[in-house]
């Protein structure tokens, strides 16, 4: 997951003196995977991991393995959209850290750091934090507008669209990549270290899982974020019960 300052630095050195209490900073996060970053804004956003509009993430939180096929995953992002969309955002309870925590509950079965998920409630705790909700309705407005740069909109993957051509290496780029914090299983960054031998079985665990979640949804009794949840445990379960009489 990666994390920014909206404030710029801005929070830890003002906070003290403004709201009476320290603040360490005011939290953005993008949760990363598949080589992409999804986030909360004007709706469910996506960029490609590392080209934000909020800059280098101040910190980079490892999340996790995810086991879950990124077709399921955006089936899931579409089913949950019209809960994360630009008219029912608040800065104060319905936020991109809201977001951020949901889909890491889906995709690896943990939450985000509570810090980051309590910082409204510490803010409007604090002396002076009635005072400050003209600017938060501000800030808000602004978040909700496309004020500041926006990345697009999530759309699904077209599984029939035109093969393209592989990038070429750029020999002008300079810009600073940051890794991803959730790694879907089966992929690996390159690394100066002989291929994981688990990656075909990681692949294998993928395809069962994405069989078992069609399965489910063609029953027509399930939700989407429902039949990923048991697919994922139903496959997960059979291969630890092949680990265990193996041993």
């Amino acid at each position: 997951m990666h994390v920014y300052d909206l404030s710029g630095g801005l929070a830890r050195q003002l906070s003290m003196s403004f709201l009476g209490k320290a603040i360490e900073a005011i939290w953005h996060t993008g949760v990363v995977v598949y080589g992409t970053e999804y986030f909360f804004g004007a709706g469910i956003q996506q960029t490609p991991a590392g080209t934000a509009p909020y800059g280098v993430p101040l910190k980079v939180i490892e999340l996790g393995v995810t086991h879950v096929p990124k077709d399921v995953f955006e089936m899931y992002l579409q089913e949950i959209s019209p809960r994360y969309t630009q008219e029912t955002y608040s800065l104060l309870s319905h936020n991109c850290n809201n977001f951020s925590s949901e889909v890491a509950q889906f995709l690896v079965g943990t939450s985000i750091p509570d810090y980051i998920l309590n910082l409204p409630n510490e803010v409007m705790s604090s002396p002076m934090g009635a005072l400050i909700m003209p600017m938060i309705q501000n800030l808000e407005t602004t978040l909700r507008s496309g004020a500041v740069p926006q990345a697009p909109q999530f759309k699904p993957s077209q599984p029939n669209s035109t093969p393209q051509p592989p990038n070429k290496p750029s020999e002008t780029t300079n810009q600073k990549t940051v890794p991803p914090a959730v790694v879907p299983a089966g992929t690996s960054e390159p690394k100066p270290v002989p291929v994981d031998p688990l990656g075909d079985a990681r692949s294998k665990v993928q395809e069962e899982i994405g069989k078992e979640f069609a399965a489910m949804m063609a029953s027509g009794t399930l939700r989407a974020s429902e039949a990923a949840a048991l697919a994922t445990k139903k496959v997960m379960q059979k291969y630890g019960h092949m680990n265990a009489a193996q041993s």
